[in-house]
């Protein structure tokens, strides 16, 4: 029987709901408006696709929104300037600068700028970590998504055997973080498996997985025979393959989800699984820096 696709798209509409409601609340309760300004330097498409949809969401949700665009000319000091002057704002609870930018920028310079308090990507070395120690306002929006399909989708995952494929610092070292911690939505035996990895021992490994969650950047990489009979299993891949007849980029997961559906129980999609949560979960985290900002919670 085939897997039951989880739908990232729905899953998000339920979480962007639960956030309008804590929005209107925090305004009528206690006169706060959760502020997000986004930097965009120069004008690559993607990044401006992915600021306006960022933004449109923000309008949806009731928040105050900065949009900021610059230069691609912009000096790495008048950058670091301008993240200065947005950490010290206080409409403004969470900044996000769009990446990549240019190679004249030193990236780590610019994302460590940001108040640990107003990084909303939980980028900053602070926040990870807090999240290693498990003492977090906010997580990386990716892995973050990925740990609220499983919930929201299968259940508690406590007590789960959970197997990440893949280290990169975005995704497979904060999901191994965040899922192994004591803490509601986590509680797993977690194990990383990676390109240091040989090829038969990651498969080993992932044939004991509860849980799969695959970030390795190959596409179709994990094949059905590495899955046991019914695992969740979360792809976190997005790889072009080529283009579709009407010029639309062919896109595929890190896992080989014609065969693998066929032995999980619960299975993300792509597109259409992982990617939606994850404005959504930056979202989320704006609203949790407005109350870390107003002293509502703590870290």
């Amino acid at each position: 029987m085939a897997a039951t696709l989880i739908k990232g798209a729905e899953v998000a509409a339920q979480i962007r709901e639960e956030l309008k409601q804590e929005v209107a609340d925090l305004k009528a309760k206690h006169n706060i408006v959760p502020g997000l300004v986004t930097i965009l330097v120069g004008e690559d498409p993607g990044s401006v696709s992915y600021v306006t949809a960022k933004q449109k969401t923000a309008h949806e949700l009731g928040f105050y929104s900065v949009q900021d665009s610059q230069p691609p000319t912009i000096s790495e000091a008048d950058l670091l300037a301008l993240i200065d002057k947005y950490n010290k704002d206080p409409k403004l609870h969470g900044i996000l600068v769009q990446l990549p930018l240019p190679k004249s920028i030193d990236t780590n310079k610019v994302l460590y700028a940001i108040d640990p308090n107003k990084d909303v990507d939980a980028f900053h070395p602070v926040n990870v970590g807090r999240i290693l120690i498990g003492q977090y306002a906010f997580l990386p929006c990716t892995p973050a998504g990925c740990q609220e399909l499983i919930v929201r989708a299968t259940g508690d995952p406590k007590g789960k055997e959970l197997v990440v494929v893949g280290r990169s610092n975005i995704v497979g070292k904060p999901m191994v973080a965040i899922m192994i911690q004591k803490l509601p939505g986590a509680n797993c035996t977690v194990t990383c498996v990676h390109t240091g990895t040989p090829k038969d021992k990651m498969i080993e490994h992932c044939r004991r997985a509860d849980i799969l969650v695959v970030a390795a950047g190959v596409p179709k990489y994990v094949q059905a025979d590495w899955v046991k009979e019914g695992a969740v299993v979360i792809d976190v891949g997005v790889n072009r393959i080529g283009m579709t007849e009407s010029g639309k980029a062919k896109l595929a997961g890190d896992v080989d989800f014609d065969t693998v559906k066929e032995k999980a129980s619960f299975i993300t999609p792509v597109p259409g699984g992982v990617g939606p949560m994850t404005i959504t979960m930056l979202m989320k985290n704006t609203v949790m820096a407005a109350k870390l900002a107003a002293g509502l919670v703590k870290v």
